[in-house]
């Protein structure tokens, strides 16, 4: 069984002004694409070619798992977004969020500073930690929370890639705009 793209939820103009229709088909096109080509190359004939994705990241390594991990990390990246965001969370992600930061204006401060934060590719993710909690924890290059047996709720994919051709250096303004995209709904089907 090869590991095949995922499909987008929504068109690749569809998060426009925020993110180009370019950068979609860079992104997603090309770099989600050529991680999917190359653990079908690596796992081709062995047991990891019919594991899950979350399998191979939790009993891999080296290649292997970065190629997973990105793709899966990836996956949930499009989930997160939303063509016109939710705005501010509702229900019971909202009142997570004011329990654990006090209030979301807190929350988003605290996200945004620690993706500034972030030396070189990576991602920022807001998860559930194992006692329920909420926590905002970055991870390099292709690193996931998975392995820390903390659940993940919302990323911001902090890779060049992800915001060079519409942003160039200006990481701040990605992060920003990246709040107008934010798919609440998600977040809170992953929290429960």
């Amino acid at each position: 069984m090869a590991f095949t793209l995922p499909k987008l939820p929504y068109a690749m103009d569809a998060l426009l002004p925020y993110i180009s229709k370019e950068t979609m088909e860079f992104h997603y096109g090309k770099h989600h694409q050529s991680y999917v080509q190359k653990l079908n190359e690596l796992t081709e004939g062995k047991p990891e070619s019919k594991r899950s994705l979350e399998e191979i990241i939790l009993s891999s390594s080296g290649d292997v798992f970065n190629n997973a991990a990105q793709i899966w990390n990836h996956s949930f990246y499009w989930n997160c977004l939303l063509p016109h965001g939710a705005g501010e969370p509702k229900g019971v992600i909202a009142d997570a969020i004011y329990r654990n930061f006090g209030s979301f204006a807190v929350f988003k401060q605290k996200f945004n500073d620690a993706s500034m934060a972030l030396f070189g590719s990576g991602w920022s993710w807001l998860v559930k930690t194992p006692d329920g909690g909420l926590e905002i924890v970055q991870t390099k290059d292709a690193g996931n929370p998975l392995v820390d047996g903390k659940k993940p709720l919302l990323v911001c994919d902090l890779w060049e890639h992800a915001y060079y051709i519409d942003y160039r250096n200006v990481r701040l303004k990605y992060i920003e705009a990246f709040w107008n995209l934010a798919n609440w709904e998600f977040v809170e089907s992953c929290f429960i």
